[in-house]
């Protein structure tokens, strides 16, 4: 693969001299930890999806190596194809705080805020993909895999390009600001595949390449997910102030208005008039790429007035996956209340470690929880409010709510099905046989 040389005059938006973009380093993990956990059929299929793959080389491209779920999932299925025997690595474009607020527009567009691009904020984004572009080896590439808007544009500058190229989206696509899709949808279209979460976030368009349908999956075996004791979690949490005495409500997720954190302390106030011992947790992560974190996270550390049974806590105050774990295998109940949500591992993970959920009904939320028998679907404050009381009420039915809904996790959304997912559509690309896996397509529209 060979970048074609872009001409980057000085300008206000980018600025020269940047070197070739970071590799993340991922560690190594093995195929066989996973064979109690997945199905002895799917790591059949696995190992024969892999077989004609093997010294095949992947570039998966990425914006940021930390907070969300696109790293997460990265740091596992990135090793697991290494493992499979793929040459895989994993980098991580350039950018600057200019480049990621006009990439948070992009995002709160394409998940329908209103407004649109201006020239200057078109020009910053091309010009910084033209950039990252430049930045890439000339390695002969088998896949490139471009993960979500930010570096959607890198395709422009590689028309020789003999990868196969696949963008994977994984926000909600639903309803997009028209005028930021369609900004971004040239790009798009000279992708060899497309991947999106549900058939609901194909847009309609035309041009578009062929479209496939999958969800995320979580890691079972990560820091974050692994089997941790009660009393370990309670240990932890004792650390952060918590009283572990009394019952805790969670939400872990980004500071971001999609993901309503200040319904969810509206929901917390409600439940504490009937339960006045129940506490709250906020718990986030801060990343590179998402300049509006800082200014919503104030926002919501105001909005608690000062409640001191209300803990707001990020990696900033040394919270890392292991504690949330803890989080969230101590807590009564898991909230996810977001008002647009891609898919929302958070949920995985706490259906994963049986904790009772009560979630959005929006995203790829509603295909992990069955209202009142995985989870509690809400769709306002009040709702979630009376969900979170029904668990309080009854906790042993709650438990039996979350172990219904932890079977469905193991079933459909652990990793080492996003890895057959994954190798079976390079079998495709490549014109090999993947008999006996169905791929999940989306016909163009």
């Amino acid at each position: 693969m060979r970048a074609i040389l872009v001409d980057l005059a000085p300008s206000t938006a980018v600025r020269p001299s940047l070197e070739m973009l970071p590799l993340v380093n991922v560690g190594h993990k093995s195929l066989a930890d996973y064979a109690t956990i997945a199905t002895r059929g799917l790591m059949q299929e696995i190992r024969r999806l892999a077989e004609p793959l093997r010294g095949k080389r992947v570039l998966h491209i990425s914006a940021t190596a930390f907070g969300g779920g696109v790293a997460e999932i990265n740091y596992t299925l990135v090793p697991l194809m290494a493992d499979a025997g793929l040459e895989v690595e994993w980098r991580i474009i350039h950018g600057r705080e200019e480049f990621y607020d006009v990439t948070k527009a992009i995002h709160n567009g394409l998940q329908g805020a209103p407004g649109g691009l201006d020239a200057e904020q078109r020009r910053i984004f091309r010009e910084y993909n033209a950039m990252n572009a430049g930045e890439l080896s000339d390695e002969p590439y088998d896949f490139i895999v471009v993960h979500d808007p930010q570096p959607a544009a890198l395709i422009d500058h590689f028309p020789g390009s003999s990868a196969r190229w696949i963008w994977r989206g994984h926000i909600d696509f639903s309803t997009p600001n028209r005028e930021v899709f369609d900004f971004l949808l040239p790009s798009i279209c000279r992708y060899d595949a497309a991947i999106f979460h549900l058939r609901e976030y194909v847009p309609q368009a035309d041009g578009l390449p062929e479209c496939f349908i999958w969800p995320p999956a979580i890691d079972p075996l990560a820091p974050k997910n692994m089997a941790l004791s009660p009393e370990d979690a309670s240990y932890i949490l004792d650390q952060f102030g918590i009283d572990v005495e009394r019952p805790l409500l969670t939400q872990v997720s980004r500071f971001d208005p999609w993901k309503d954190p200040l319904g969810v302390i509206d929901a917390y106030r409600l439940v504490k008039e009937r339960f006045p011992e129940v506490q709250l947790a906020l718990v986030g992560s801060m990343a590179h790429d998402d300049p509006e974190g800082w200014d919503f996270y104030n926002r919501t550390v105001s909005y608690t007035a000062g409640d001191p049974d209300v803990f707001i806590l990020s990696n900033m105050n040394n919270v890392g996956a292991v504690e949330v774990n803890a989080f969230q295998v101590h807590s009564a109940a898991v909230l996810q209340k977001s008002i647009r949500e891609g898919f929302g591992l958070t949920v995985s993970e706490a259906l994963w470690k049986s904790r009772p959920v009560v979630a959005g009904r929006v995203g790829g939320i509603v295909t992990q929880i069955e209202d009142g028998r995985t989870g509690w679907l809400v769709d306002s404050p009040e709702q979630a409010a009376e969900a979170c009381k029904a668990v309080l009420d009854n906790p042993e039915e709650a438990r039996r709510t979350a172990l219904r809904g932890k079977e469905h996790v193991r079933r459909n959304f652990l990793t080492p099905r996003l890895l057959r997912d994954w190798l079976a559509l390079f079998n495709r690309q490549l014109g090999n046989e993947t008999a006996g896996v169905e791929l999940t397509t989306a016909a163009q529209r």
